[in-house]
C-alpha cells in the first residue's frame, strides 16, 4: 500500500473529454482506472435490459457504487505513487440527485469515506460533446448534470481545479503541469 499516494479524480458530465484526457495519461505511462459505468450498463444489456439506469437507476448506482469501490480499494493496494479515476464516488449521488432519485444514506457516507486528493474537472464542451450507445446525454444535459457534480464535490469540501478548454494533449499536460506543482 502506498501511503503518499495521490488519488485524482477527473469529474465533469457527460462528453467534456475526461475519457480521451484518461487514455492519453495512460500512453504517458500513468495507472489509471476507466469509467465503471460503461461496463455496467454493457452487463446489463447482455443481460436483455437496454437502459439501466432508466430503468432501475438504484440498482445501477449501487453498481455503480461498488465498482467505484472496488478501483479505490485496487489504488490503496497498488504500489502507485498517482492513480487516476475517471468519475469518483460522488458523482453516483450526484447524478441520483440530478435525476431527483431517492437514494439511501450510504451514498453520502460512502463518499465521505473514500476521499480523493485532488479534484479536475472539465466543463461541458458543445465542440466535443458527442452521444453513443452508453452515453445518451444531450450536451443541455451534459450542462446540467455538471451543476449536480460541482456541488456534490463542493459540499464534500473538495477545491476543484477546472481544466481550460483545447486539444487533449494541452489538456493532458495541463494536469501533469498541475501534479509537478502540488507534488
Amino acid at each position: 500500500m502506498q501511503k503518499n499516494q495521490q488519488k485524482i479524480v477527473l469529474i465533469g458530465g457527460p462528453g467534456t473529454g475526461k475519457t480521451t484526457v484518461l487514455n492519453a495519461l495512460k500512453e504517458k505511462g500513468f495507472f489509471c482506472f476507466d469509467e465503471v459505468s460503461r461496463a455496467v450498463t454493457l452487463k446489463a444489456r447482455e443481460k436483455g435490459i437496454e437502459q439501466l439506469f432508466l430503468t432501475e437507476p438504484l440498482l445501477f448506482s449501487k453498481m455503480l457504487l461498488e465498482g467505484r469501490e472496488e478501483q479505490y480499494s485496487d489504488a490503496l493496494n497498488s504500489k502507485e505513487n498517482l492513480v487516476f479515476f475517471d468519475r469518483g464516488i460522488p458523482d453516483v449521488y450526484a447524478y441520483l440527485n440530478y435525476f431527483k432519485t431517492d437514494y439511501p444514506s450510504f451514498f453520502i457516507e460512502k463518499s465521505k469515506e473514500f476521499k480523493y486528493d485532488i479534484v479536475f474537472h472539465f466543463s461541458p464542451w458543445k465542440e466535443i460533446h458527442t452521444t453513443d450507445n452508453e452515453r445518451y446525454e444531450s450536451f443541455e444535459e451534459s450542462i446540467a448534470i455538471d451543476k449536480f457534480l460541482i456541488k456534490a464535490y463542493s459540499e464534500l469540501g473538495y477545491r476543484i481545479i477546472t481544466i481550460p478548454f483545447g486539444p487533449a494533449n494541452e489538456r493532458t499536460n495541463y494536469i501533469i503541469n498541475s501534479l509537478s506543482c502540488d507534488l
